[in-house]
């Protein structure tokens, strides 16, 4: 367990920051078990919180949870655990463990730029069920409270840095730096995976971008992907949170038209619930080693 947050609370964490987790929860005992039917815990890529016992038991639960998230895989699923030798544990009962995954986030966001226009771009995007990373290399620049749904990369190669950050994600060319905007134009037309592409800029801008990458060899399509001026041009103003609100219009719709429609989020029906528990007798269950 890497937080003190119990589950409920990494629920409503990863539920604000747009983060994919598995719900873990106990659903069924027989005999001598580490913890009592209904414990519950979230596993996510990285971290876990809570516990349904510890032990052998919970690093087998936490591997079964990271491998549907790496496989996206949400849906439910149940696991049933003898904990007897193969497991580690000496309690000699067993668990069914219902393993309940969440796919987080509609989108990846990666913002270059956290300038004035990238400041007030966050307190919109903040607020949206997206992944967002924000990258600058002027740490001075960030502000001392972040979304709770942003991680901020402060790198002094943020063109070098494009592959790692920006594979299947939404990115943002929000910079101060003309020279920096064009790297990163060239880095990101490298990757095949990268979503969208939107720059900052006037007219001029754009149309000089565009020769200077022709004259690089960049095929129209190419050239095409990168979207400048970003934002809507329906949506008037210059100021930085007007252009956030053009910039954030864009988005919602481009995320939109590109987010695969996730499964339903529900419970168990009552039938689907005793056909995952029909091999599980439940029977009074003798707690070892009670934790809080």
């Amino acid at each position: 367990m890497q937080e003190r947050l119990t589950w409920i609370q990494a629920v409503a964490d990863c539920e604000r920051r747009g983060q994919p987790y598995v719900l873990v929860t106990v659903l069924g005992v027989t005999g001598s078990v580490p913890r009592e039917p209904a414990s519950k815990m979230v596993v996510t890529r990285e971290h876990s919180y809570d516990t349904i016992g510890g032990g052998h038991l919970e690093y087998r639960v936490i591997a079964r949870a990271r491998e549907r998230l790496a496989n996206h895989e949400y849906s439910y699923e149940l696991a049933h655990f003898p904990l007897g030798a193969s497991l580690g544990q000496c309690c000699g009962g067993s668990v069914a463990v219902l393993l309940e995954a969440q796919p987080g986030g509609d989108a990846r966001l990666v913002v270059f730029g956290a300038g004035h226009v990238g400041q007030a771009l966050m307190n919109i995007v903040g607020e949206l069920p997206w992944q967002v990373t924000w990258v600058d290399s002027r740490q001075q620049c960030f502000p001392d409270r972040i979304p709770a749904n942003t991680t901020i990369h402060c790198t002094d190669d943020p063109a070098g840095d494009v592959p790692d950050l920006c594979s299947n994600a939404h990115v943002l060319i929000l910079t101060h730096n003309h020279a920096l905007d064009y790297d990163l134009c060239q880095a990101l037309l490298k990757l095949d995976d990268v979503l969208t592409i939107g720059l900052i800029g006037s007219q001029t801008k754009a149309e000089r971008f565009r020769k200077r990458l022709d004259h690089r060899g960049y095929t129209q399509t190419d050239i095409d992907r990168i979207r400048c001026p970003v934002g809507r041009s329906d949506i008037p103003g210059k100021r930085p949170m007007e252009v956030a609100v053009s910039i954030s219009a864009e988005l919602l719709c481009l995320i939109a038209a590109d987010t695969v429609p996730k499964p339903a989020r529900r419970g168990l029906s009552w039938g689907a619930l005793k056909t995952l528990t029909k091999e599980v007798e439940i029977s009074p269950t003798v707690v070892a080693n009670p934790k809080p």
